[in-house]
């Protein structure tokens, strides 16, 4: 159950298989096979009003899951946003964003995951493109939702990183 959880596409994915399955018992056994048309990748909100959020990087374009915190939703304010992002220990890119945030909410997440977006400080956005362990304080801003790409889309040195609503 906490694999459902985690993602809202990951929730769209588990209803949608729920759904092809319901069909199949309610439908007539001639009738052509109930086939589950794929989730478009865009970031999907759910009732508390999330807030959609992409990043660019390398020329390629992420659906980001916005995180369900006051700070995100004050970085998603000053969207958009673009940041040059420098290279940190070969599993993250962080960059200064022009106004300060509250770093209220930090807390040390343990593990960092491929595809976190973070808050280090008051003024340092880090997107993460390795899992690791780590004992730094973050503030999460919010989730890349395919991050398998980020690697290469990222690249090894200093990159231009957008984040928008649209």
């Amino acid at each position: 159950m906490k694999d459902v959880e985690k993602t809202p596409r990951r929730i769209a994915q588990v209803l949608t298989v729920a759904l092809g399955a319901a069909a199949a018992i309610c439908v007539d056994e001639s009738a052509a096979p109930f086939v589950p048309v794929a989730i478009a990748d865009e970031p999907v909100a759910t009732n508390r009003k999330e807030l959609p959020m992409w990043m660019t990087a390398g020329g390629q374009r992420f659906a980001v899951t916005v995180a369900d915190n006051d700070v995100a939703r004050a970085f998603a304010s000053q969207l958009p946003l673009s940041l040059d992002m420098s290279e940190l220990n070969g599993n993250e890119k962080h960059g200064a964003l022009p106004r300060a945030l509250s770093s209220a909410d930090a807390s040390r997440p343990g593990t960092l995951r491929k595809g976190d977006v973070m808050l280090y400080g008051a003024k340092t956005v880090v997107v993460f493109y390795a899992t690791f362990r780590s004992s730094y304080a973050y503030t999460r801003l919010g989730t890349v939702n395919e991050p398998e790409l980020l690697p290469q889309a990222l690249g090894d040195g200093a990159v231009r990183v957008g984040f928008s609503a649209e």
